[in-house]
This record gives structure tokens, C-alpha cells and sequence, in this order.
């Protein structure tokens, strides 16, 4: 009931990404994944939210976070991650995880009226339950990848990845990052480091092969990438980000690619960074960046650091090929200065 009354809030919240083509094509990589069987009845929502996440409902409602479509690399990731939250849907863990923590709780009031200090014991083995669901979880799903045409190999990158991600996130705010193999008395899910040892492990186990599909992603993602980028870069997470785009680029730095890379450096706003993301825009706008913000934004960042002729000459060639502008009056005011 709670479930379904969730659904009937979200099918009407502006978060939910309503892209008939998006919808269809991340459906079609879980129904390869887990068999038309099993998803026909699963009803996904993709919500426009930034951060790496999936949950499935035990009345058969998925949500998946753009956050995740822009940091998994193929289909087969997608598909490990889907194939995962699907797992607890079979596996009926929702239902569990309720009776458990519905008995912890009755549990935890006797112990009280009592005076028996068993509180944090009792605690303790709920998160315990969970954590053992997610590997549950990840195992069954790991399966369902193995016998789809993705190959099981690749379940095990996303979490190498996530822990590299953290990494950067916390070297960027001048802090060290720890992984470690056990997982906090209170942790609901497995240490990623833990995961990735766990799945890379099982997959070595089923051998099987298949095209994960990276070139096909790119592809289906390509006209939502530039939303997914912006609203990454609106995180304030300067190291984070920019480990995101260096995964994404690889050897190649597309103009979309330099242009949020930019933007990123701009929003950081040092004296150097400033110069980095006035080099970016440029090597955007080299490349065939088509919006014209780029030389907007290539002229705002050369004045800021105070190269002033160079800014001027990039704003008004940006007046120039967009006569009918709609910053037209601001960018002649600041020419005008």
C-alpha cells in the first residue's frame, strides 16, 4: 500500500523524465538482462536526480537516477545494477526487510521495559540482515547478467569506479579517502570494496562472454549527456566531477565534454582554474560546439581574469553571430564599459 501510493505521487512529479525514446531504451536493457518474462510487469520511472542510485518496489515499481545512467559505461553496467534491484524484487526482500525491522522493533521495546541491555546487539543483526540481502542481491543478479547477452565481467567496474569517484570527491575537498573490507556494525550494504572483490570472483566462476554494449550506450545517450553533465557539475563537487569527465572522455575530449570541463573550472572559480576554463572553452568552440554560450562564456571568463582585450573580442564576436541574443543588452553594456 505504501508502495503504491508512492507510485501515485512520483507519476506525477517533475523529476520523472518523460522521454519516450530514453524510457524505452533503458527498458530494453533490463528486459535483455532479466528476461521478458520477469520485466514485463516491472514499471520504471527515470528521475532527473544526480547522484548513483536504483531501488526497486515490492509492487513492482523501479526508479532509476540519471546519476547512474551517467556513470555506468555500458549497457552490461546498467544491466548488472537493474538486474541487481530486480534480485530484491524476486527475492521478496522488501517484504523481509519490513518483518525484520517490524520484529527488532517489538524486540527493542521488551528489552527496554525490561532494562536488558540488548539494544545495540539487536540493532547490529538487522543491519547484518540487510547487508546479507544486497549480497544476495548482487549474486542473483550477477546470474541474470551471465545468462543475458552481457557478460558478467563487467558488474564488478562499477564499484571500482564508485570507490575511485569517492576518492576524487575527497582529494578535491583536501581529504583521505578510506576503503576497507568490513563493513560497519550499523552498515546496511557491503563495503565496495568488498562487493567488487565478491563479484569479480563469481563471474570468474560463470566464464561467459558477450558484448557489453559500450558503443550502443554512448549512443543512447547521447542527446540527454549535456543535461546529465550540467546537473553534475550544479553538485559542487569539483573532484568528483572531474574524475566523471576524464572516465567519460578516455582519449577523447568531445566539444560537449571540454565545454562542461569548463564550466566545472569556471564554477570553482580560482585564478588558475579561470585560465584552464578559458582554454577548455576555446578548445570546445575548435571543436564544433554548436550552443553559443560557449563564447559567451569564453569572453565572462577572459575578463574575470582579467584578459581584458581577449574577452572583449570574444563577446562581441558572440553579439556578432547572435544579433538577436537575449543577454544582447547586458554583454553591449559591458562592452560598452
Amino acid at each position: 500500500m505504501e508502495a503504491d501510493e508512492e507510485e501515485r505521487v512520483l507519476r506525477d512529479s517533475r523529476f520523472v523524465i518523460t522521454d519516450l525514446k530514453l524510457n524505452a531504451y533503458v527498458r530494453n536493457i533490463f528486459c535483455r538482462t532479466v528476461g521478458d518474462e520477469r520485466c514485463k510487469n516491472v514499471r520504471i520511472y527515470i528521475l532527473r536526480i544526480p547522484h548513483l542510485n536504483a531501488t526497486m518496489y515490492p509492487n513492482g515499481m523501479m526508479t532509476i537516477w540519471s546519476g547512474l545512467l551517467l556513470r555506468v559505461r555500458s549497457e552490461a553496467e546498467l544491466g548488472a545494477v537493474l538486474g541487481h534491484e530486480f534480485a530484491h524484487f524476486e527475492l521478496r526482500h522488501s517484504l523481509k526487510g519490513f518483518q525484520a525491522q517490524r520484529s527488532t522493533g517489538d524486540w527493542l521495546t521488551w528489552t527496554a521495559l525490561l532494562g536488558v541491555n540488548m539494544q545495540s546487539a539487536m540493532i547490529g543483526s538487522f543491519y547484518s540482515f540487510t547487508r546479507d540481502q544486497e549480497k544476495q542481491a548482487d549474486l542473483l543478479g550477477l546470474e541474470y547478467l551471465a545468462k543475458s547477452v552481457y557478460p558478467s565481467s563487467v558488474a564488478a567496474n562499477i564499484w571500482d569506479r564508485t570507490m575511485a569517484e569517492q576518492d576524487a570527491a575527497e582529494a578535491g575537498r583536501k581529504r583521505k579517502a578510506r576503503h576497507s573490507y568490513s563493513a560497519g556494525i550499523f552498515a546496511s550494504h557491503p563495503t565496495d570494496l568488498t562487493r567488487s572483490k565478491y563479484l569479480r570472483e563469481a563471474a570468474a566462476k560463470q566464464a561467459d562472454a558477450g558484448d557489453p554494449g559500450e558503443a550502443a550506450y554512448r549512443e543512447g545517450m547521447a542527446s540527454w549527456l549535456p543535461e546529465f553533465l550540467h546537473d553534475q557539475i550544479k553538485l559542487n563537487d569539483f573532484g568528483g566531477s572531474e574524475y566523471l569527465l576524464q572516465q567519460l572522455a578516455g582519449d577523447n575530449w568531445t566539444s560537449e565534454l571540454l565545454y562542461t570541463r569548463a564550466q566545472l573550472y569556471r564554477l570553482r572559480g580560482n585564478p588558475r582554474d579561470l585560465v584552464s576554463a578559458a582554454q577548455f572553452y576555446q578548445q570546445a568552440i575548435d571543436k564544433g560546439f554548436s550552443r553559443a554560450d560557449a563564447r559567451r562564456d569564453l569572453g565572462l571568463t577572459l575578463l574575470r581574469a582579467q584578459q581584458i582585450e581577449s574577452g572583449r573580442m570574444a563577446l562581441q564576436r558572440y553579439l556578432d553571430e547572435n544579433p538577436e541574443a537575449p543577454d544582447k543588452a547586458m554583454i553591449a553594456a559591458l562592452l560598452a564599459d
